[in-house]
């Protein structure tokens, strides 16, 4: 099955059952999945019953589509992603934002955990994403280009809303949360970066992740208008010092800061 018939399969089944448009589709990062917790009403859809649909297997991560309603928003939630060091494809990868894309979203919310490279970042601090450097070096665009699908060559100058970053950000100060505007960088993990690439990173980047940029091209090809990108900082990355790094503290970390995300992506969605 090419990559048009698996999105209009699963564009046919998940649009039979939402019985709503959606305008806003969130894609949760890695501890991040209780932001689609708050979605009311809820239709739930799991990834198994999507046919060509993978299945996440990192832990952080559910496998299903949770819809309803964030405030005055209509939602489409992807509680669980694909990431390249999984051994999926960067067409497995970008498959929900293809989907979303189909179901005629005009607003993609794009969350991750990431490193915080800058110094001036704390573990908890929200970041925005202004813009992304493509360390993972492999492109979901490269290959045979469908046009009715997107141009083959998509302008990058804004991936991310600058309108968009200038409301969320008047809404943390409204709130008094504490948040960046940063450049965020993307590597193919799973290994976690050596104390001399992170020293390198942090001079052109503030955070670091494994995933989020192949997301953002794909959507960028598909011309969804409005994309936001937050990154949660849920460990240091400066490469000054030695501490070992481990998964279950990024996910603790990222649930500990996600009341903080779910109060600004409600507020956003209600503006």
């Amino acid at each position: 099955m090419n990559l048009k018939s698996r999105i209009e399969t699963a564009c046919k089944l998940v649009s039979e059952r939402l019985r709503f448009q959606a305008d806003t589709g969130i894609i949760c990062g890695s501890g991040l999945g209780s932001l689609a917790e708050e979605i009311e009403n809820q239709i739930i859809i799991s990834y198994e019953d999507i046919p060509g649909f993978p299945v996440s297997s990192v832990k952080g991560h559910k496998s299903r589509i949770i819809a309803g309603q964030i405030g005055k928003g209509k939602v489409l939630a992807f509680q669980g992603r694909f990431h390249y060091y999984e051994g999926y494809s960067l067409e497995d990868v970008t498959l929900p934002v293809r989907l979303m894309a189909a179901l005629g979203v005009k607003n993609l919310i794009v969350t991750n955990a990431a490193g915080g490279l800058n110094r001036n970042y704390e573990v908890g601090d929200l970041m925005l994403i202004e813009d992304h450097i493509n360390m993972m070096f492999q492109n979901p665009l490269i290959g045979p280009n469908d046009e009715s699908m997107g141009p083959r060559f998509p302008d990058m100058s804004e991936p991310y809303s600058q309108a968009s970053l200038k409301t969320l950000q008047k809404l943390a100060l409204e709130h008094g949360t504490r948040i960046h505007k940063g450049v965020y960088m993307a590597v193919t993990g799973p290994s976690y970066e050596t104390r001399a690439e992170l020293r390198l990173f942090s001079r052109f980047a503030d955070a670091v992740g494994m995933s989020t940029v192949p997301e953002v091209i794909a959507a960028r090809h598909a011309q969804i208008p409005n994309i936001i990108g937050i990154s949660c900082i849920t460990n240091k990355a400066t490469g000054e010092d030695i501490h070992k790094e481990d998964h279950d503290n990024v996910v603790k970390t990222a649930n500990e800061a996600t009341p903080r995300m779910v109060r600004l992506v409600r507020e956003f969605l209600s503006r």
